[in-house]
């Protein structure tokens, strides 16, 4: 009765985690059809809205939980302090360069930055961390590398919307796994750093007359204060995701966010797919296919693994220390 009590309880537990994960992802995914509502305020304004208004619902969500006893640690690690500020402005970049595009009628090419930033980790993972690839992460790169050059002769330029988008967001989880905190704790750090540039930026804003804030009206300034919401709330249902599925199923959920983008960027956007543009995305879905087979065969191989070694365990009883009296 209890081994059924336990195996329900994980059944819901990985339910909800399902429910959350699609949660964040939808939430990151459908978020394009939020940042034009936000105008007239230029991208700027809007980054700096963000800045100041997600450290504001990210504390008020610590303060809800109790979650402080990481503040004095952090204060007292200059090497963790720089890392965090490292990362706030490797961010702000990635946010920043996200609206713009955005609101420039960008969707189609933002989205390719989140579908190769897979691949952008990898290699960081390669040249800063030294690791060592499988030949199908191998082949994925290089499939990732050809849909580049595909997509720049498609554009007559790189992309380079997508490949500031990738390499930002790959550098701010390089340094994320250096800092080693919490996802809500991470992001009030930096929001933190972030906050008095920002404050400072729209307190400017307002001297010269060009503050959009308040001049379109209470829905409007409602809007530029809920990037808070939309900032914090698919992190919160991400972390709770996080603890209740395993990484294998969070690795195909990441796919969800630039699956929406395009797709909007394409049906409600109607931006351009050009041939080669399309041939280009399509090298980049077959380098994740690549990736995502690779990676789920290696995890059931380590499953196997485990379990065998499980079971020889009760075989192997392990022998007791010489001089001590055997039970």
């Amino acid at each position: 009765m209890e081994t059924e009590n336990k195996a329900e309880k994980q059944e819901n537990s990985g339910r909800a985690g399902l429910l959350y994960g699609f949660g964040a992802y939808a939430v990151w995914g459908l978020v394009p059809l939020f940042w034009p509502l936000l105008k007239p305020a230029g991208a700027v304004e809007i980054l700096a809205h963000r800045m100041v208004w997600s450290l504001v619902f990210v504390g008020l969500a610590l303060l809800a939980l109790r979650r402080w006893s990481w503040i004095p640690e952090l204060v007292r690690d200059p090497r963790k302090l720089g890392l965090i500020t490292v990362a706030a402005a490797v961010i702000a970049v990635n946010w920043g360069i996200y609206i713009w595009s955005v609101n420039n009628d960008r969707v189609v090419e933002a989205s390719l930055g989140y579908f190769i930033n897979p691949l952008v980790t990898i290699a960081l993972g390669v040249l800063v961390l030294q690791e060592r690839l499988r030949p199908v992460q191998w082949a994925a790169v290089g499939v990732g590398l050809a849909a580049v050059l595909v997509l720049s002769v498609g554009y007559g330029r790189p992309p380079w919307i997508s490949l500031v988008l990738a390499f930002s967001f790959g550098v701010y989880g390089l340094v994320k796994k250096k800092v080693n905190l919490g996802g809500l704790e991470s992001l009030a750090a930096e929001t933190a750093v972030l906050f008095l540039p920002a404050l400072g930026y729209l307190v400017w804003l307002g001297t010269r007359g060009t503050l959009v804030f308040g001049t379109e009206g209470v829905g409007h300034a409602a809007l530029l204060v809920s990037t808070g919401i939309v900032t914090a709330v698919p992190l919160i249902c991400f972390g709770a995701a996080a603890i209740r599925v395993p990484l294998s199923t969070l690795g195909l959920l990441q796919y969800l966010a630039p699956t929406f983008q395009f797709l909007l960027g394409v049906a409600y956007f109607h931006e351009e797919m050009p041939p080669e543009r399309w041939a280009g995305f399509s090298l980049v879905w077959l380098a994740l296919t690549l990736l995502t087979w690779d990676a789920l065969r290696t995890a059931r191989r380590n499953r196997v693994r485990l379990d065998a070694l499980a079971v020889r365990a009760p075989e192997n009883p392990v022998a007791a220390p010489t001089g001590s009296p055997a039970p």
